[in-house]
């Protein structure tokens, strides 16, 4: 990654001035709050018309219609309002971007085909002004990864509130990300790029280079797999000679042995296809990110078990001939056909946009329910940490949001946010601007 020092003194006073300074969550989540007379929407159960939640030592200490309030909880009143998990943006670069057209204010890839030994939490800023504007929105934990080469890295699923990365952390490393290699010419991330095809290049000497390069990808895990095969039998005879120990291949060693999930980021139907032969082929275990036409493999995701991370939603069709609404109807058709989905901004700046991504579904034909849970529940069982958050339980963190309405609607407001059980102040270089010149004479 770049390196933290030379970014943490490009953007210091950009970092004062935008954002102030992180919330110290650790330090105050031992407080305990009370939140009455609320529409608590727990995900997981039905939904209670009235009730009360509990907030102590950072977690949800009780939840009902009945419960007792303890006499040094911090009472907030929330009749009118309603009570809902923090929303997950389960694809992001928060923490790793901050301005797009400035070279050191970007920590989101390095050089080279095989980055497996990287791990984003290290580089995650704790004062990216991107992070409050996100959780004014609700979103309270993202998962942040890495990008650059055919295996980028590890990603952090990460809460959107601390004083430095490990106060942020709510688990990391989470998988190991590959960018897999694209057999239709199209340019971007994962091969997918809503422009015409440049590259003069046949689509036969393409998908040759695809073939390449997935063999390339084929070496470096079987690599890692003898990697292991030698550790191991040096474990057990240290007559063997020493082996040198190899990063890299250290952390492929729970990927190849199906320890950790590979998000594999890939875009067309043919794609993913062969995405999920490479997969069985080297025995891994994946999930999909992206997936702009994975509604045409549905039936062979849903034998497969495969989750699909879904977005950015809000964007134009992939092809010339693609129906207006292929990206909005994408989330029901594979919910349809029974396929685990989670939502996904892919970026920083806009990582503030997700409940509109997940909104934009549900008004073609994914539920509202499931639109809901695309963003809770089912994102925190994908990553792992359906223990944790995702919905409102007794035991889980308290990632919190108080609403006056859905928050899959534009014109809700978030009226409170709790992050590890402390109440985040609702504001953001964005609030911080509409206030001045509100008062502007």
């Amino acid at each position: 990654m770049i390196n933290k020092i030379k970014v943490f003194f490009t953007l210091l006073l950009l970092m004062v001035s935008l954002a102030g300074a992180p919330l110290n969550t650790a330090a105050q989540s031992n407080e305990t709050y009370a939140i009455r007379n609320a529409r608590i929407v727990t995900v997981t159960g039905a939904v209670i018309e009235k009730g009360t939640v509990v907030i102590a030592k950072g977690k949800i200490a009780a939840v009902g219609a009945n419960v007792s309030v303890p006499s040094k909880a911090r009472v907030i009143d929330a009749t009118g309002l309603s009570v809902y998990p923090g929303l997950i943006d389960s694809g992001t670069t928060l923490g790793l971007e901050e301005i797009g057209s400035v070279a050191g204010g970007q920590d989101t890839a390095e050089i080279g085909d095989n980055n497996a030994n990287l791990q984003v939490i290290v580089a995650v800023n704790p004062s990216s002004s991107h992070l409050p504007v996100a959780r004014v929105n609700g979103i309270t934990t993202a998962l942040t990864a890495p990008q650059g080469g055919l295996i980028a890295g590890q990603s952090a699923l990460i809460n959107l509130a601390g004083w430095t990365w490990k106060e942020m952390a709510l688990k990391t490393p989470v998988a190991m990300h590959i960018n897999f290699p694209t057999g239709d010419g199209a340019g971007g991330r994962g091969g997918f790029d809503f422009g015409p095809i440049a590259n003069p290049r046949s689509l036969v000497e393409i998908r040759r280079e695809q073939d390449k390069q997935i063999d390339k990808l084929k070496t470096i895990l079987n690599e890692a797999k003898i990697y292991g095969e030698a550790k191991d039998a040096k474990a057990q005879d240290s007559t063997l000679p020493k082996l040198d120990v190899d990063l890299k291949k250290e952390a492929l060693l729970p990927v190849v042995r199906g320890q950790m999930p590979v998000v594999i980021e890939v875009q067309m139907a043919r794609d993913i296809k062969k995405a999920l032969e490479f997969a069985d082929e080297m025995k891994l275990k994946i999930i999909i990110s992206g997936g702009v036409e994975a509604y045409k493999v549905a039936d062979l995701l849903k034998a497969k078990n495969i989750p699909v991370i879904i977005g950015p939603v809000l964007r134009f069709p992939a092809n010339e001939d693609d129906a207006y609404d292929a990206p909005f109807t994408n989330a029901s058709q594979l919910m349809k056909a029974g396929v685990k989905i989670a939502f996904q901004t892919s970026d920083s700046a806009n990582s503030r946009n997700l409940p509109y991504h997940a909104g934009m579904a549900a008004a073609f034909g994914l539920s509202k329910e499931d639109a809901l849970k695309a963003l809770t529940i089912y994102p925190a069982e994908i990553w792992g940490v359906a223990d944790k958050i995702g919905s409102i339980e007794v035991g889980k963190v308290a990632n919190l949001i108080i609403t006056d309405g859905d928050p899959l609607e534009i014109i809700t407001q978030i009226k409170h946010l709790f992050i590890n059980g402390h109440q985040v102040p609702l504001t953001s270089r964005h609030t911080e601007l509409y206030e001045k010149y509100k008062a502007r004479p």
